[in-house]
């Protein structure tokens, strides 16, 4: 049963008001649905933070987009690499230091199908420590910033988490044995989206409602994310993939994040939002199907306690 909430063409832009005085930080907003998203929101003159590996492509990209919106379009990049929880610390202080309110937190940055298992600098297997701890880590140092503004932290997951083993692999969480690419992939998505849905339950428990949390993915969309760290194989098939109707654009993969962080209509935090159309890959933007391992209770309060030991950091709430 398609979401009808929006209309048959689905959430758009078109539905988003002016957003003067409103702050977004983004990860991962140089290329891709992060960058598509920031021009979504800085065409409706909202202020937009990107955390970005590279200074360089960060540089490009804000230049970029002075020249599409002018001089005065209020966006700005602090350097973050969030397979390394030292920079992820040096990030949140910057952004406390320097920005005064979050409206949303955009969790958009991700790396993918990496063909060879790698470690970060923490002794995390690469894509859970970029994607899940990094992140986790990001959240908990800014959350309060972010309750101040009654804002909301958004989680950029994707339909990977229903490939692979649908749970965590508590036992050998870094792959020691029995690493592929895309089930390490599959992993770190689906702890994305537990650490989403049990920081739901968390504030629920502590009767807050200064802070929304919602999941979204961009269904199939061409960035660059395959691209730049899938294998050759992987980058080949997704090649081929572009040239169907089972891939969208990344402005149209920019949508749900964008919706998630602004839209006031959207009021169940429980849920996955996406394409509705084809798969869940393609097609009008709205509410799409929530897979139960996503939220498995047991599983979820679990990652979370190691999740925290693992980051050196304990949430408040």
């Amino acid at each position: 049963m398609a979401d009808t909430t929006f209309g048959p063409k689905g959430w758009t832009p078109e539905r988003l008001g002016d957003q003067s005085g409103k702050t977004y930080v983004i990860t991962g907003a140089n290329a891709g649905a992060g960058f598509q998203a920031t021009r979504i929101l800085l065409k409706k003159n909202a202020k937009v933070v990107m955390l970005n590996r590279s200074a360089e492509k960060s540089e490009a990209a804000i230049a970029e987009l002075k020249q599409e919106f002018g001089a005065k379009a209020d966006v700005s990049f602090i350097r973050m690499d969030l397979s390394v929880l030292h920079s992820v610390r040096e990030a949140a202080e910057e952004v406390l230091k320097t920005v005064p309110r979050i409206d949303a937190l955009i969790n958009n940055a991700a790396i993918a199908q990496v063909p060879t298992r790698k470690l970060t600098v923490d002794g995390f297997e690469s894509q859970l420590g970029t994607n899940h701890y990094g992140h986790f880590l990001l959240n908990g140092l800014l959350f309060d910033r972010i309750a101040e503004s009654m804002g909301r932290i958004v989680i950029v997951a994707s339909l990977g988490y229903n490939l692979g083993l649908k749970t965590i692999k508590f036992d050998d969480m870094n792959w020691d044995e029995g690493y592929g690419a895309n089930t390490a992939y599959s992993q770190s998505k689906l702890a994305q989206m537990m650490f989403a849905y049990e920081l739901q339950d968390r504030l629920a428990a502590a009767g807050r409602k200064d802070v929304e949390v919602f999941v979204c993915h961009p269904g199939s969309s061409a960035t660059s994310l395959i691209t730049t760290s899938g294998s050759r194989t992987m980058r080949f098939i997704w090649w081929l993939m572009t040239k169907t109707p089972m891939v969208q654009t990344a402005q149209q993969g920019s949508y749900p994040e964008v919706m998630c962080a602004t839209e006031e209509a959207l009021t169940e935090q429980r849920a996955l939002y996406g394409p509705t159309g084809r798969m869940e890959a393609v097609g009008p933007v709205g509410k799409g199907t929530l897979n139960a391992h996503a939220h498995d209770k047991t599983v979820m309060s679990r990652l979370w306690e190691v999740s925290e030991k693992a980051v050196g950091f304990e949430w408040e709430l």
